[in-house]
């Protein structure tokens, strides 16, 4: 137990060095009174447009992960699986540890319906694949679209193509079930990926941007990989130094790609904090009371 317990301190000690670092990196490369002046400046009818995009990737994104777990037998409403959702979005800005709202909703859902913890994993797994894979065909699509890269369209396309293939015959040999709905679930996994590049897209014009969209979009896509590095407060400062070092690659705009980052960030913050509603009314996922993130953890280390 004890050894659990100093393994808990020294994840979260190194997420908070991991994301003072980043944020300290930024700091030194940007200026704080530039961003405070394009900020105030901004159109916010283009901000609420963003949020707009943002909220409905959510909803598609919740409806995916609903379809995946169809695949293991537990089939959830889509209003209960979007309450669930939104408290899976708020832990992983919060909860405390390693586990994530993904681990929250493994253990609330093997705990409240009478299926194993590991198909739940299973299922929440492929959510999250399917995620990236969407995530590289979009990225791949950026790329094809900008030829100062000097990637020649043949060697992007065929990575993206063996890619997919590679990864179809493995859902194949492995897990036939998944298959099953692959259509349905990446079809979902590249609406939210859309829905979210809007949401960028969106942001650069409230920024009054009119320059090239493509090498900002492609940076706040490939910041988007930050999400499995382990942080605090769901990733800030890891998203902005990346997107800082892409602006600098790509001579672009420092400011303004932090400034993106940022306001995503911001929106992605408050929509997650509709969780709370749900820590306070329990009842509205059908429980008396919530289980407490050490609960949790523990449960998840017995199966490990």
């Amino acid at each position: 137990m004890k050894k659990n317990k100093y393994w808990s301190i020294g994840k979260n000690i190194a997420k908070f060095v991991i994301t003072a670092a980043a944020l300290y990196w930024v700091s030194k490369k940007i200026s704080f009174q530039d961003l405070k002046q394009a900020l105030s400046d901004c159109n916010y009818l283009y901000l609420l447009l963003a949020l707009l995009f943002y909220c409905l990737s959510l909803v598609v994104a919740s409806s995916r992960l609903r379809s995946f777990l169809d695949v293991i037998g537990l089939r959830l409403t889509e209003r209960y699986n979007l309450r669930l959702y939104q408290l899976g979005l708020l832990y992983n800005f919060f909860l405390p540890g390693g586990i994530g709202g993904d681990g929250y909703k493994i253990y609330f859902l093997k705990k409240n319906y009478a299926v194993k913890g590991r198909k739940v994993l299973s299922a929440v797994f492929f959510d999250r694949l399917s995620g990236l894979w969407a995530l590289s065909m979009i990225t791949g699509c950026l790329i094809v679209f900008m030829p100062r890269l000097a990637i020649p369209n043949s060697m992007t396309i065929s990575a993206l193509l063996i890619g997919t293939i590679a990864y179809v015959y493995f859902l194949r040999l492995f897990f036939k079930d998944f298959l099953a709905k692959f259509f349905i679930t990446h079809t979902k996994a590249l609406l939210v990926q859309s829905l979210q590049t809007l949401s960028a897209t969106a942001i650069l014009y409230a920024l009054h941007f009119d320059g090239k969209f493509s090498p900002y979009l492609l940076i706040f896509l490939l910041s988007s990989l930050v999400a499995i590095i382990p942080s605090i407060l769901g990733g800030v400062g890891l998203r902005e130094s990346l997107m800082t070092f892409g602006a600098s690659y790509f001579q672009l705009d420092p400011h303004l790609a932090v400034l993106i980052s940022l306001i995503f960030y911001s929106i992605s913050l408050l929509v997650a904090s509709s969780g709370i509603y749900y820590i306070i009314r329990p009842s509205r996922l059908g429980t008396d009371k919530l289980p407490s993130a050490e609960e949790v953890e523990q449960e998840l280390e017995k199966e490990d």
